[in-house]
Order: structure tokens, then C-alpha cells, then sequence
């Protein structure tokens, strides 16, 4: 999310700028490129196996999540409909009642946190987030009617490949997991485990925006699970949100 919150100040302050030249450059030209971004919302789609997903697991209502994006726009004759590829960076968050003990094991399992065994205790692990987060760059296609009113839909399909994955976690933690203590002991961390294993390298999904002038519903619908099968749980987002293109 970082990563995308920077993306969009640099592009608030290139917006001055911008201005500026496009009074220089022709409508014409200008029509050629699209930039901007989606804020989104994930609602997870997932499947509890008690495997790699135990009884109990549930997400928050609210994952919130970003694209920035890149677009060239080809038109498509003399019609208002135009053909446009580019280039994005998409930042996608599940937060959860659940964590993964260890992401560098042979299948990513997930545990309820309040479940965790905690022997010489009497009350839940207290905890205030506990999320994965993962970034792709992607590369999207879109075919876009525009009508001269402002009215716009586009669909479109994009390809995203895997460039970050990590787990962050606030609030207590065991030392260690295997309990062969007569105590266990408990710090409060507020802690980031990077590079979770068996997540696949290439998401794929369709797009639909609708809108008018600069301001877009957006919905996307990914096709492809986020772990590798049998290796972690069947899970997927579909982000519904806003998309914002200044220009």
C-alpha cells in the first residue's frame, strides 16, 4: 500500500506540471494516454477446508487495497471506441481473525489466532491486525466506448506477475510454537514476515469500469487462485471500488 500511496503523491505533485503542458500539447495527443488509479475494496472468496483453512477463519468487510496505472489509447477508426494497453503496479490486502505460524513451511496453513494454544494462559492471544499483503505489476488491456456527453464503460482483462508477498502482524507472539516448556513466554511485536511461500507468480482476472468524465465504478474479478493447489488455501479477490483518472 505504500508503494501506491507514494505513486499517487508523486503523481499529485506532477499534476502542476502536467497542466502546464497540456496546454502545449493537442487535444489529440493528449486523448493517447490515461493516467490514474483504482481504490478498491476486496471481498474475499475463499473456501474453509480445515486443512489449510480451519473452521472459524473469517476476513474483515473492508480490505482495502490500490492500482496506479498507465494507459496508451488506441483509437478504433472513426468510432468513439478505443483499444488501450499499459502498465500498473496493484496492491491487495486481506486482513483476518487468522495468521500463518510459518510462511516458509511445505503448505501455508493458517491458524485462528484465538485458537492458538497457549498452555500456562486462560485468555485468547490479544492482538489488534494481522494481514497478508500482496503487489503485482500488471499489464492490462481495455477496450473503452466513451460517448461525447462523458459516459464511459470499458472491459478489460489483465495479466499481473508477483513482485512482493508478506504477512504483518501486530500484538502478542509466542517465542516459539513448540510448547515443550512448562511456560511459554509472550512479547507484544508488531512484526512483518516477507516473501510467504507457495503464492503464485501470475494472477489473471477481468475488468469493468463505468463512469463519467474522470470518476469510474471498477470492479475486477480474478480468475486465478493466490496459492499454488494443494500446496495452501483456495482463495481469490474481487475488488469493487473507484477509479480516478485526472487525465
Amino acid at each position: 500500500m505504500k508503494k501506491i500511496l507514494i505513486l499517487f503523491a508523486v503523481l499529485a505533485f506532477l499534476l502542476p506540471a502536467l497542466n502546464v503542458e497540456s496546454q502545449v500539447l493537442s487535444e489529440k495527443t493528449l486523448k493517447k494516454f490515461t493516467v490514474g488509479a483504482d481504490v478498491f475494496t476486496d471481498l474475499w472468496q475463499y473456501k474453509v477446508d480445515g486443512q489449510f483453512l480451519p473452521q472459524g477463519y473469517s476476513n474483515r468487510t473492508i480490505n482495502q487495497g490500490a492500482t496506479a496505472f498507465f494507459m496508451y489509447n488506441m483509437q478504433l477508426g472513426e468510432s468513439l471506441s478505443v483499444f488501450s494497453v499499459g502498465l500498473a503496479i496493484r496492491n491487495h490486502n486481506s486482513y483476518s481473525n487468522s495468521v500463518i505460524k510459518n510462511i516458509k513451511a511445505s503448505e501455508i496453513v493458517f491458524d485462528v489466532i484465538e485458537d492458538i494454544p497457549h498452555p500456562d494462559r486462560n485468555i485468547p492471544l490479544a492482538y489488534k491486525r494481522s494481514k497478508i499483503n500482496l503487489t503485482y505489476v500488471d499489464l492490462p488491456i481495455e477496450f473503452r466506448y466513451r460517448a461525447k456527453g462523458g459516459f464511459k464503460v470499458g472491459v478489460g482483462f489483465k495479466v499481473g506477475y508477483l513482485i512482493d508477498s508478506k504477512q504483518k502482524y501486530v500484538g502478542d507472539w509466542p517465542v516459539d510454537f513448540s510448547f515443550e516448556e512448562e511456560t511459554v513466554q509472550y512479547n507484544e511485536v508488531k512484526q512483518k514476515w516477507k516473501k510467504i511461500n507457495h503464492v503464485e507468480k501470475w494472477s489473471y482476472g477481468v475488468t469493468l469500469r463505468i463512469g463519467y468524465k474522470f470518476v469510474s465504478v471498477f470492479g475486477y474479478y480474478q480468475f486465478s487462485k493466490i496459492f499454488e493447489s494443494a500446496r495452501g488455501p483456495d482463495m481469490f479477490p474481487v475488488s469493487l471500488g473507484l477509479t480516478i483518472t485526472p487525465f
